[in-house]
């Protein structure tokens, strides 16, 4: 008898690299820069709402998260049965891959892209298809030449991660009108809540009048509720029909559901974590080129970071700030090894973060 094997391209997806390293992060005194957490943590509303919820765990959630599914209706002005909640986003993401796309099939996303596009396509059995950048930004025109009769999924984080760059609602709706109404656009808008400029649009109102356009968004980031994993998708009626045939009845925890109506409700902590980091944001920026370094303008709660050669190369940097206790993000899984992410953190984190980077780069 022969022996048990996976799916052919199971064994071809490259696991998902978490930010931090297992261990360093309950040292004493680190610094945790490297998984663009929000350095203010959830709201106290949110977890006296995860704690009353606590007492209820031996009870099923609420199938289809109905009260989070108003409740961010009632936020966006949206319909609440154009939502579906998820485990994150990235349950969502699979979700989309498993439903639009198969064997034979192919999935678009930019070279640098979140690292799960390619992880979900391959995981539905369809052939992820990298597409090349330009000036590590998605480029609308590249992903429109890769696009073949087996394309099926487009998927653009906006603002992307790693890179921290963006693209403008325009640019956005003029890829969207460029697609065949076969190929669905995913906007994957998991840092939306950070991003301020207005030329920016998370595609509430593309997904509004198209029905080849989902939106993807998390709890994960400005409302600080990564542990609980909670995310939802904003599509057609159609499309949300689809999700709901695929997904688990109760893919989201009554802690986290009570935890993120929560964390909405209480828009003062949201806005402080925004107002943080458009004051902070650029001050560490600033820091970091007055060293000489190359980094990527962002939107989001996070700045990419260019190495040179060695001794002051990337990997060198990120072992020197461990040793300081300061955890930022490698990104040799994202084609980046030059490159490190730094998150957005507290103003002492990102003060002992610069000491520590300047440190290195004026060593011998």
């Amino acid at each position: 008898m022969g022996a048990l094997v996976p799916r052919v391209g199971v064994l071809d997806i490259a696991p998902y690299v978490p930010g931090r390293a297992v261990g360093l992060e309950d040292a004493p005194g680190t610094v945790l820069l490297s998984s663009n957490e929000s350095p203010f943590g959830p709201s106290r509303a949110a977890v006296a709402a995860a704690r009353k919820a606590a007492a209820t765990i031996n009870r099923y959630p609420d199938p289809s998260a109905s009260g989070l599914r108003e409740a961010l209706a009632a936020r966006h002005g949206i319909a609440a049965d154009r939502i579906v909640c998820g485990a994150g986003s990235d349950e969502l993401l699979g979700y989309l891959a498993r439903a639009y796309a198969g064997p034979g099939d192919e999935v678009i996303y930019s070279r640098h892209g979140f690292v799960m596009y390619p992880i979900a396509a391959r995981s539905a059995g369809s052939t992820p298809i990298s597409v090349p950048e330009k000036s590590l930004c998605t480029d609308p025109n590249a992903m429109l030449a890769a696009l073949t009769p087996r394309t099926r999924i487009v998927f653009i984080a906006n603002p992307n991660n790693p890179t921290g760059s963006w693209l403008t609602k325009d640019a956005i709706a003029r890829l969207h009108r460029a697609l065949p109404p076969s190929v669905l656009l995913v906007i994957d808008a998991a840092y939306a809540e950070y991003a301020t400029d207005p030329m920016y649009e998370s595609g509430l109102e593309l997904v509004t009048r198209h029905e080849n356009v989902v939106m993807t968004r998390t709890f994960s980031k400005i409302y600080a509720l990564a542990g609980l994993r909670v995310g939802w998708a904003y599509g057609a009626p159609a499309l949300v029909d689809v999700l709901n045939r695929v997904r688990g009845p109760f893919n989201v925890s009554n802690v986290g559901i009570a935890a993120a109506l929560a964390a909405l409700a209480d828009t003062a902590h949201e806005t402080r974590a925004r107002e943080h980091n458009s004051r902070w944001l650029p001050r560490l920026s600033r820091a970091i080129a007055a060293l000489g370094l190359e980094l990527l303008p962002s939107i989001g709660n996070f700045v990419l970071i260019r190495f040179g050669a060695a001794p002051k190369d990337a990997g060198s940097a990120h072992r020197f700030l461990a040793a300081r206790k300061v955890l930022v993000r490698p990104l040799g899984s994202y084609g980046l090894p030059d490159c490190l992410r730094v998150t957005v953190g507290k103003p002492a984190e990102i003060k002992a973060f610069v000491a520590a980077l300047t440190d290195f780069m004026r060593a011998p």
